[in-house]
């Protein structure tokens, strides 16, 4: 069996009272570098590359032992949520953090 994990961006939110409180630039918005629905599909080189560099930095931090987990078939999270080959996670984003849908793709062997 081989592996790859798909990632999709599932919400986005945003904290004007923490913005405004926190940031330099108050004003910031939602996350730009993310759409809603937008998808990833990873494999061994993808993730090392940070699917050739189009991934944000922060949230790949974030997410990337989840990734790392599914392309070795391993459970992303078992007992915690009710399909064990899928993840939900964010980023560290406080202030306008991404939803994030973790899921091991099993690619059955020719």
């Amino acid at each position: 069996m081989n592996y790859k994990c798909k990632v999709t961006v599932i919400d986005k939110k945003c904290y004007p009272d923490l913005q405004e409180q926190y940031l330099a630039n108050p004003k910031s918005g939602v996350c730009p570098m993310f759409e809603v629905g937008q998808e990833f599909v990873f494999d061994g080189a993808s993730y090392q590359t940070m699917n050739g560099g189009k991934f944000c930095m922060e949230a790949y931090d974030a997410i990337h032992r989840y990734i790392y987990a599914a392309l070795q078939g391993g459970s992303i999270m078992r007992g915690w949520t009710n399909d064990e080959k899928i993840m939900i996670a964010c980023c560290n984003d406080g202030t306008r953090p991404v939803l994030f849908k973790i899921e091991r793709l099993d690619i059955a062997e020719e």
